[in-house]
Parts: C-alpha cells; sequence; structure tokens
C-alpha cells in the first residue's frame, strides 16, 4: 500500500508522514499495525466531533438511501441543504441569512470574492500578510508569501495587503476597495488573535468606504474557540461569512453566507454567477446538518473554554515559549523551528498525532476533536512533556 501510495496518489511534500490508517473512532487513529495514535490535529480542524461521530454516521446512512445528487446546485429543493441553510441562518446575526454551500473552503473563498466584485463593481481586494485562504488561483492569490505564488504567476490582478492588527495600514482601504478579506484568526500565521479592538476599527473602515468586510471562519468557526464563530468574540458583523473544515465533521463542504440582496446578484445579469456540481450535495448537507445540531444543542461550545484552560495548565515546560490561540485552536510556539520539527516527528513515534503550520515554522498545531475527553488531554499532554524532556537533555 505504501508504494503504491507514492506511485500512484499525487503528493504534496517529498516526506509525508505515511501512516497507513486502518480505521479511527473518537480520539483515535488506528494504523494497520493495530497501533491507535491520539488525535490532537482532528484533520486540521475538520473533525469537530471526532472520528466515525454515530450521529454523523446515522444522518449519512439515512441521505444515502433516499437519494444522493440528483442535480447541479439550486435548481431542485433537496431537503438537508434548505434545512441546513435555515438553521444556520437562525444562529447568526443579520444580515447574514443567506447561503451558498460549495465543496471546500477555497471554492467559497472563490464565491466570496466575486461576490464582493459583483456587489460593489470594484476590483480591489485587501488581504493580509501571512494570510492563508486556499489554494486556487483567486485564493492563493491572497497570500503574500511569494515562494509560493511565483511559480504558478500570474495571479489575480489588483490586491493589495495589510499587517494584522496594524492600525495605521487600515489607511489603505478606500473608495476604491471591493471587500477586505481576514481571517478572524491567523492560521498559518500562529494563531494570531486580534487585538486592541482591531476588527471592529476594520468594520468601521470598511463601512465608512463603502467596502465589504469577509471573514474567513474556515478554521475557527463551528465552536473551536468556544462562540459558534470566532467573530462573536469581538463584537463586529462581516457583510460576508466564509466558512468550511469542521462544518461537516470531517467530510468535504464549504459555504459563504451573506444577505438575501447581495447574494441574490449572483443569479443574474449574467445567470450562474457562481454554479457548483456537488456544492449542496444531500448527503454531505445532512451531514452538515448533524454536525451544527450537535454542537449547538450540546455543552461542546462551554467545554471548549474549559479545555483550553486544562491544555494551558499542563503545558508548561521551558521548551514553550508561548501558547497563542483560543479555545481548542491552540499553537505551541516552541524555542526553535527544529524543537518544533521535532517534537511533532517524535510524538508521532509516541502515539501522539501533532502537526505543523505554514508561515510560523516554530508553531505546533493543538486542535483536537471538540468532543475530546479531559482524560485524553491529559494522555496527550503527557506524551508531549515527555518528548520535550528528551530534547532539553
Amino acid at each position: 500500500m505504501k508504494q503504491d501510495f507514492f506511485s500512484y496518489q499525487a503528493q504534496t511534500t517529498p516526506h509525508p508522514l505515511a501512516m497507513e490508517v486502518s480505521h479511527a473512532k473518537g480520539s483515535y487513529i488506528y494504523d494497520t499495525q493495530g497501533k491507535a495514535h491520539l488525535d490532537f490535529v482532528a484533520g486540521v480542524s475538520a473533525c469537530s466531533l471526532g472520528h466515525c461521530h454515530p450521529k454523523i454516521i446515522a444522518a449519512v446512512e439515512k441521505q444515502t438511501k433516499e437519494y444522493m445528487h440528483v442535480m447541479v446546485y439550486g435548481e431542485y429543493i433537496q431537503g438537508p441543504a434548505v434545512a441546513y441553510s435555515k438553521m444556520l441562518a437562525s444562529l447568526l446575526p443579520e444580515p447574514l441569512e443567506t447561503t451558498y454551500l460549495v465543496n471546500s473552503g477555497t471554492e467559497a473563498i472563490e464565491g466570496a470574492l466575486k461576490l464582493a466584485r459583483r456587489v460593489t463593481g470594484r476590483s480591489q481586494i485587501i488581504a493580509a500578510k501571512n494570510a492563508y485562504h486556499g489554494n486556487t488561483m483567486g485564493s492563493l492569490s491572497l497570500m503574500d508569501y511569494e515562494e509560493r505564488k511565483a511559480p504558478f504567476r500570474p495571479l489575480l490582478p489588483d490586491i493589495g495587503f495589510i499587517a494584522f492588527n496594524n492600525m495605521e495600514d487600515l489607511n489603505k482601504i478606500t473608495k476604491k476597495t471591493a471587500a477586505v478579506i481576514l481571517e478572524t484568526i491567523q492560521g498559518g500565521a500562529g494563531f494570531v488573535l486580534p487585538e486592541d479592538n482591531y476588527l471592529m476599527a476594520v468594520r468601521d473602515k470598511c463601512t465608512a468606504m463603502g467596502a465589504l468586510l469577509i471573514l474567513d471562519e474556515i478554521q475557527p468557526g463551528f465552536g473551536r474557540t468556544g462562540k459558534l464563530f470566532a467573530f462573536e468574540h469581538y463584537n463586529i458583523v462581516p457583510d460576508i461569512l466564509v466558512i468550511g473544515k469542521g462544518m461537516a465533521a470531517g467530510l468535504p463542504v464549504g459555504a459563504f453566507t451573506a444577505s438575501l440582496k447581495m447574494m441574490a446578484t449572483l443569479k443574474e445579469k449574467p445567470m450562474l454567477g457562481h454554479i457548483t456540481t456537488f456544492g449542496g450535495n444531500p448527503v454531505i448537507a445532512a451531514a452538515a446538518l448533524a454536525t451544527l445540531t450537535e454542537i449547538t444543542t450540546t455543552s461542546l461550545i462551554p467545554q471548549t473554554t474549559e479545555k483550553e484552560a486544562l491544555f494551558r495548565s499542563l503545558l508548561k515546560h521551558p521548551l514553550i515559549k508561548e501558547i497563542r490561540g483560543k479555545g481548542l485552536m491552540l499553537s505551541l510556539i516552541m524555542e526553535s523551528s527544529e524543537i518544533a520539527n521535532d517534537l511533532v516527528l517524535l510524538c508521532a513515534q509516541n502515539g501522539l498525532v501533532l502537526f505543523w503550520l505554514l508561515f510560523e515554522k516554530k508553531a505546533v498545531r493543538i486542535t483536537p476533536p471538540l468532543t475530546i475527553s479531559e482524560d485524553e488531554i491529559e494522555e496527550g499532554c503527557a506524551v508531549i512533556l515527555k518528548v520535550l524532556n528528551s530534547l532539553k537533555q
């Protein structure tokens, strides 16, 4: 299997972790040798309810017996997609009322960019330095990391960049700006939180200039930070909300949400302003509906804050210089990139799944399922401390 993996499946790095997976359940992934690996990554924040949650399995099984794909997005009325969009609207502040369901976070970003340009009639998009919004051509254009962009140029024109948390840079937002797009919490940069009412200042500047504010909640959304969406911590509302990852407990999905009036611009002049074959797929939508129901009708969201406190209390070590993030979106900032790399690889040998972040090389990701237990947190943190002690010697 490993040989076939390297021969027939396209790779993204020269040295993937290459664990051969047998099955997964709850907070654990099991390899084909029967070894259990405690999952502190959750498929990079996607498996919000852990692996093979019974309510997700039940929703998927029920829907597959009724119908699966029947027609391209937006033509037929399919119950799971309608029910999901209605429930999401009930949980979001005005004017976030209408949702366009797609297949991934990066496709949702593409749709949001198109919507912003269509609504405003402007072309300039402003993004943050060290941002990550995906890897399709539009999403890649929003990244200021030239090493990753250069091989794929030309990309989208008229993209500007501001430094996250830099108030002075907000003067770059003008009446030529269609939209400012930000991660509510910067992910690849090391789980950087907005500071000193920064997001409120961005919101005010966008309103003054007639620009739209797009918030990328692909990673921090769906309870991961102790609120259903991270922007709720900061007393603002975006014009367009982009979601994905944990939305369907590990199944591929994304969406962007805005007002009904704004979203209506995609259906005429021209028609099919955005179109997708599998967006709103009923099986995926059923899983998303079951996920949203479970997250919002249980104590998972308030428990996220309690579990964050447990992580912070346990992970005290001289080699950990800082713990960034909020809720169960945490990153350990290590003394050096070498220590971060060793920690991930050695924990893997000791049955604990950790992972890296894209830009901040001294960071180690901790984004477990929201369903992780306190005992499992203690188990995993003990492995981290054991490995760090070995590295300190």
